[in-house]
């Protein structure tokens, strides 16, 4: 059960459109339970069947959105589309395809951030710039799912300055593309994220506090 969260000291946010994703990969059922049962909405999954386990036993939750934010293998998009709200993590024009696909097999219309990578990092995939505006037209053609914006991760070891200039690019890049959204920003540099534009931050443990599984 959760001993602590700081969820209201993230109320000042509201205002500036800012949305608070719980990232629930690793905390228990009943954590998410009394974290939702302080006002949050949102929560993020970043392995299916552990996403698919925690969906079933809150159920009676209606409330809540489910988000993915994971890397998405392709035999895995079935699953997904037909369980969660949001998708953030979709890093190819191959894997929209199939989401657009399923999607439309499925009934659903996921919404759907796509994931992009402003500088090398090994650790991590997604759409470099100009393939991303390459391929746009395509992208946003495809039916059943919507686009509502982009979705960055900072490099672990990058620098603050450097940070901040790539959140400021993703932001950049979405009010190019006519997005509202840029869900960037997690525990170590959220505050970066927001000054730059972003509309979704990710927060693991900062929001659920100390808990036992």
């Amino acid at each position: 059960m959760i001993l602590f969260s700081r969820l209201k000291e993230f109320d000042h946010l509201k205002h500036k459109g800012v949305k608070l994703l719980a990232v629930s990969k690793g905390q228990s059922v009943n954590s998410i339970r009394a974290l939702a049962e302080e006002g949050q909405i949102d929560f993020g999954e970043s392995r299916l069947q552990e996403g698919l386990m925690k969906l079933t036993a809150l159920k009676d939750l209606t409330q809540i959105k489910w988000h993915f934010i994971g890397q998405l293998q392709s035999n895995k998009v079935r699953g997904v589309v037909k369980a969660f709200d949001f998708i953030h993590s979709v890093d190819s024009l191959k894997l929209a395809k199939r989401i657009s696909r399923i999607a439309l097999e499925e009934g659903k219309e996921p919404i759907v951030m796509f994931q992009v990578k402003l500088m090398e990092d090994a650790n991590k995939t997604g759409f470099f710039k100009d393939h991303l505006l390459e391929v746009w037209s395509e992208l946003i053609e495809l039916p059943n799912i919507k686009v509502t914006g982009l979705m960055a991760i900072a490099p672990i070891e990058l620098e603050v300055n450097k940070r901040k200039t790539l959140f400021k690019d993703c932001r950049i890049l979405a009010d190019k593309l006519e997005l509202k959204d840029c869900s960037m920003g997690m525990s170590r540099d959220w505050e970066e994220a927001v000054e730059a534009g972003s509309t979704w931050i990710r927060l693991g443990s900062i929001l659920f506090g100390e808990h036992h599984k």
